[in-house]
Order: structure tokens, then C-alpha cells, then sequence
């Protein structure tokens, strides 16, 4: 393998962060991997704070109380944002994967010009929704 074409393989967390070369589509999948987990993390614990209704009305007033904090509002907002984010990002993906925003088939003519080209306005736009929602569903959390 010759020195151009060697890649550095010792970067660890920081390489599979890194987008490099790469555009905002790559980040836009780590985030899509980061806030699917975050989400499945919530799921597991809703149930566990469910299962805790079991304990008595005192173990439930007070994890209620718990819940009531100024922390926890913070932490509902992120839970939220993480769940609009993911959900127009999939949303945006699904429409991708079906073919649609890619235009016409062209003839492939060097220099080839690239699909994601062709669906980026999809992305700025549904990112920009995504946005909107955020700022929305925060407004109604927080100044309600």
C-alpha cells in the first residue's frame, strides 16, 4: 500500500466522529445512530420508572417530585429534540431510499456529477423543520 493511500487507523472515537472529507450528510448519520440510541436508552428507562409505581405511593410521589425539577425539564426538551431530530431525518432518509429528489436519469458523463447534489435542498429543508420544532416544542416546555 503506498503512502497515499494509507489511512490513519489510530484515531479512535475521534475518527468515527470526525466527518473529515466527508460532507453533512455523514453527520447527519451520527447523529441519526446517537439520538436512535439515546432513545432506546429512554424507552428501557420509562419502564424501569414505571415498574417503580409497584413500590407504593410514596416511592411514586417521590420519584414525581424528582421528575418535577428544573433538571429533568432540561433533560425532557433534549428528549424531545432527539426525537423530532430523528424522526425527519428518517423521515428525509425514507424519501431518499425511495428514489424520490434525485431527478432524471442522465447520461454518466465524466466529471459525474453526484445524487446528493440533487437531494441537498431536501436536507437543509427538513433540517430547518426539524429546527422549527425544536424551538416550538421548547417554547411550549419552557414559557408555558
Amino acid at each position: 500500500m503506498n503512502k497515499s493511500t494509507a489511512y490513519n487507523n489510530r484515531l479512535g472515537i475521534k475518527g468515527w466522529a470526525y466527518a473529515g472529507k466527508y460532507s453533512f450528510e455523514r453527520y447527519l448519520y451520527i447523529g441519526h445512530r446517537l439520538s436512535g440510541l439515546g432513545l432506546v436508552a429512554y424507552m428501557v428507562l420509562h419502564i424501569v420508572e414505571t415498574a417503580n409505581r409497584m413500590r407504593g405511593e410514596e416511592a411514586w410521589a417521590a420519584l414525581m417530585a424528582l421528575f418535577a425539577s428544573p433538571l429533568f425539564r432540561v433533560i425532557e426538551y433534549l428528549l424531545f429534540a432527539m426525537a423530532v431530530f430523528h424522526a425527519m431525518n428518517g423521515t428525509r432518509l425514507l424519501l431518499v431510499e425511495l428514489g424520490f429528489f434525485l431527478g432524471k436519469p442522465q447520461e454518466p458523463v465524466y466529471p459525474y456529477k453526484s445524487s446528493v447534489m440533487k437531494h441537498r435542498p431536501l436536507t437543509y429543508i427538513v433540517m430547518l423543520l426539524a429546527g422549527l420544532l425544536m424551538i416550538l416544542g421548547g417554547s411550549s416546555l419552557f414559557f408555558d
